[in-house]
């Protein structure tokens, strides 16, 4: 018999932007053997009470946590079907789009034809134009871009064109419209997933990146999750950055934040809004401050100020609600490299008539976009996965 009590109102999907549970089964094509984001954290203990009560410790491969009885929340292990592990692509699958192919990326740095052209229309010099990490580079090259106005261009293991700009040699106005130029060079073969705004201050020896990042995405290149519940007239409230990744395809409502803290409190603000439909979070923190910058210690207290906003924002849902935790990607704070690994992520789902259970390991991202398409009735049929709705 189907549980009547499980359609729901309001989901909120909260992505915990990194969180990667140990390496997928094809991390070695990706040179990530051993990648563990969340073991790595976990090394000499970490106080994630609210979330061992819900089931993380359940998932499969998450024997190095304490298990706190039986889980209240359903729970299981993703695997990524699609061929990447950026944001872009994570977020994708997420929303029901399988990636074939990998989005382009350039370790010997980006052609001279884009270069010239990105030079051209945007009227400033492009210097560096090759993978560096994003601390470093402005460490490197902040005094050349400050003296001559350059713009810093560089990439990464990902599908990404980055430029930094310090905030009072190039305004952070100017800074987003050459972000724009180059998201329309940037097409075709060239397609990278993401132009990223990379802003810093600060003098020499001493440059800092601020919180004004902004990702300029491919739009999704089929439909997604979030365009079939637009359809249905249903409301996609975007807080963070996933606007940002989606290009506003799909998305009715947008709250950009600067921090994790911010997005946090966004969430739990708009637990007194009336909606009908999708809140879909990122917290980019993990990621941007702790992951790529390879910081163990800030990753692991990140998380547990997550794990300690859990119970006021649980206890504060409605009978039809609904809370959806998971990752994008992995980015192991204490591996070889600053990129991205290639890794599972956990599926948390929680709420009134959620019955504590382990799906084990589930194929794509998707499945999360399924379950929403049924819990919210829209009849979205995601390119993998499957609906965990009747098994809830």
């Amino acid at each position: 018999m189907k549980n009547e009590k499980l359609k729901k109102k309001r989901i909120f999907l909260i992505v915990l932007d990194s969180l990667g549970i140990g390496e997928a089964p094809d991390a070695k094509d990706f040179g990530d053997e051993g990648a563990n984001t969340l073991k790595r954290i976990s090394e000499g203990g970490i106080n994630i009470p609210n979330l061992l009560s819900l089931g993380l410790s359940h998932i499969d491969g998450v024997d190095y946590l304490p298990k706190s009885g039986e889980p209240k929340a359903a729970v299981a292990r993703l695997r990524e079907l699609s061929r990447g592990k950026d944001t872009t692509i994570g977020h994708f699958e997420i929303a029901g789009l399988v990636s074939e192919s990998p989005m382009p990326t350039y370790p010997e740095g980006f052609p001279e034809d884009i270069i010239k052209k990105f030079e051209e229309a945007v009227g400033r010099p492009a210097i560096v134009n090759k993978p560096y990490s994003g601390t470093k580079v402005i460490e490197d090259f902040g005094d050349i871009h400050v003296k001559s106005g350059d713009l810093i261009v560089y990439t990464s293991a990902d599908s990404v064109f980055q430029i930094a700009a310090h905030e009072d040699v190039v305004p952070l106005d100017e800074l987003y419209e050459i972000c724009k130029k180059a998201r329309e060079i940037l097409v075709g073969e060239h397609a990278v997933g993401r132009v990223i705004a990379r802003p810093f201050t600060g003098g020499s020896g001493n440059y800092k990146r601020t919180a004004n990042r902004r990702d300029f995405s491919l739009k999704p290149p089929r439909r997604t999750l979030l365009n079939a519940l637009c359809d249905k007239k249903m409301d996609v409230i975007s807080v963070g950055k996933i606007s940002d990744i989606f290009a506003g395809e799909g998305i009715t409502e947008s709250y950009p934040t600067h921090s994790n803290y911010e997005g946090m409190a966004k969430a739990k603000e708009l637990l007194k809004k009336d909606f009908t439909g999708l809140c879909f979070i990122n917290l980019v923190d993990f990621d941007m401050l702790y992951g790529h910058r390879q910081d163990i210690s800030g990753y692991k207290t990140a998380l547990e100020e997550f794990d300690a906003f859990l119970p006021t924002f649980i206890n504060n849902m409605k009978d039809d609600d609904l809370l959806i935790i998971t990752a994008d990607h992995g980015c192991d704070p204490g591996d070889k490299s600053t990129d991205h690994t290639r890794e599972y992520v956990p599926l948390i789902i929680c709420g009134n008539a959620i019955k504590g259970q382990n799906f084990r390991t589930l194929d794509s991202f998707a499945t999360i976009a399924m379950t929403v398409s049924s819990l919210l009735g829209v009849g979205y049929t995601a390119e993998a996965g499957i609906s965990l709705k009747d098994s809830l």
